[in-house]
């Protein structure tokens, strides 16, 4: 049920405002599954070099490392629906001048490497907008369940949707999937546009809150707020610097993993997609289950749970190198990843001020996902002792994390148990009204 002023009423619904953002969502994730597809099998057609077309994951990265964070002070700096359409505008008119390279038989690996390099620039800015205004719109309680439906509505769209049918329609003609490009992320600028004002984040800057003229802070110094508030918050610390070496063995453990499959499961390479459609399900699934284990058993446990039940299942796909146990262990694998994937962004949705949340996001990406090739390496040379090795020394290294920070994780408290000092977000569509001091 949704209330007629479009807010979140009992459990069916979570308003009009949501529904806007998701819709929003599906679309970018449309156009990111259509490009994430598209961009490896265009560098193949353009070159047979493997180094240049391994660099095209390299570039996508890139901007994640240099700019995370001053995208995240860009969100908390300005208003977070422009941001989101700023962000999608970009990709829509970089979709446009690659539709005209392609016409024009004029694109070449560099002008690739160019377009996805700002391609991801902008995705740094829409992920921590889009990040940022769910719980602008939705209820602390209700976090996990909405950020539930993103994750799951990202996987089936990227994952059954725009993958599959990128590669059918890439051979057909070029132009078509690249013009998908065009139309997914126009609808997803178009949605932001229309966003009321309660997604904008204004609500949460001093001015509003206090009634007062906001000091103007600059720039450079809003690049280090976000790692002033980690360090600062003793949860929220513990939480990142324990997630850090978890995702450094996550990315170490299946930095082989095509070659796992074909080699040591001797899978045929026609059959390596429903290794990774096995995730897709099981992330499907998990994005189901998060928001109701949680209400039953309380987050903490839930996280807990996950996280050590994670390592034991990359142990076990090391130890039990056969197609089908694999097969098995990938989807349970991603089932308890993408649990633990929804409900700590609705932890930190929770306990982030909300006029902090772009910075703090900012920062927690970079340096966590800026660790990540440090594990592929680590992954690619325990794989020349033998590919199940670096299932054996992530899964190992990831089940005693999980031990050691069990009882840390127990801990953490559900989102509508944190008080971070922001009002519940108001009426649909409404900024909040600031009584005269």
């Amino acid at each position: 049920m949704t209330a007629s002023d479009g807010t979140a009423s009992g459990r069916k619904g979570l308003g009009r405002t949501f529904a806007t953002v998701f819709t929003a969502n599906l679309a970018s994730s449309l156009g990111d599954g259509i490009a994430r597809t598209a961009s490896p099998l265009l560098a193949a057609r353009l070159t047979d070099d493997p180094l240049l077309i391994a660099g095209i994951g390299a570039v996508a990265m890139l901007p994640w490392l240099f700019f995370a964070v001053p995208s995240g002070v860009l969100v908390d700096r300005m208003d977070r629906r422009q941001a989101l359409a700023l962000a999608a505008g970009v990709r829509t008119a970089l979709a446009v001048v690659l539709v005209v390279l392609v016409a024009m038989n004029a694109l070449t690996i560099w002008w690739l490497y160019l377009v996805i390099f700002i391609y991801g620039v902008c995705e740094t800015l829409y992920d921590g907008a889009i990040r940022a205004v769910v719980p602008s719109v939705v209820p602390k309680k209700d976090l996990p369940r909405a950020n539930a439906r993103i994750e799951g509505a990202e996987l089936v769209v990227q994952n059954f949707a725009a993958a599959p049918i990128t590669s059918a329609l890439f051979a057909v003609a070029v132009l078509i999937p690249i013009g998908g490009l065009v139309a997914a992320f126009g609808l997803a600028a178009l949605l932001a546009v229309l966003l009321p004002a309660v997604a904008s984040g204004r609500q949460f800057h001093a001015a509003v809150a206090t009634g007062e003229v906001a000091e103007v802070v600059p720039f450079r110094r809003q690049l280090v707020d976000g790692w002033h508030f980690i360090m600062g918050n003793r949860m929220l610390r513990t939480l990142w610097f324990f997630s850090i070496p978890v995702a450094i063995l996550f990315s170490a453990s299946g930095a082989t993993l095509v070659l796992f499959v074909l080699d040591t499961l001797a899978v045929p390479e026609a059959a390596f997609g429903l290794f990774l459609l096995s995730g897709a399900i099981g992330g499907l699934l998990g994005s189901v289950i998060a928001s109701r284990l949680a209400r039953r058993f309380g987050l903490g446990p839930v996280m807990a749970a996950a996280n050590l039940l994670a390592g034991i299942l990359v142990l076990l796909t090391g130890l039990l190198p056969t197609p089908v146990a694999a097969l098995i262990l990938f989807g349970l694998g991603a089932v308890v990843t993408t649990v633990w994937n929804v409900l700590i962004m609705s932890f930190r949705q929770a306990i982030i001020p909300g006029r902090l949340l772009g910075r703090v996001h900012g920062t927690w990406r970079t340096l966590l996902w800026g660790t990540m090739p440090i594990g592929s390496l680590i992954g690619g040379a325990l794989a020349l002792i033998d590919l199940t090795v670096p299932w054996i020394v992530g899964g190992a290294g990831i089940t005693v994390l999980g031990l050691i920070g069990y009882r840390f994780l127990m801990t953490l408290p559900n989102p509508e148990d944190i008080d971070n000092g922001d009002a519940p977000p108001p009426v649909t569509g409404t900024m909040p009204v600031v009584p005269a001091a």
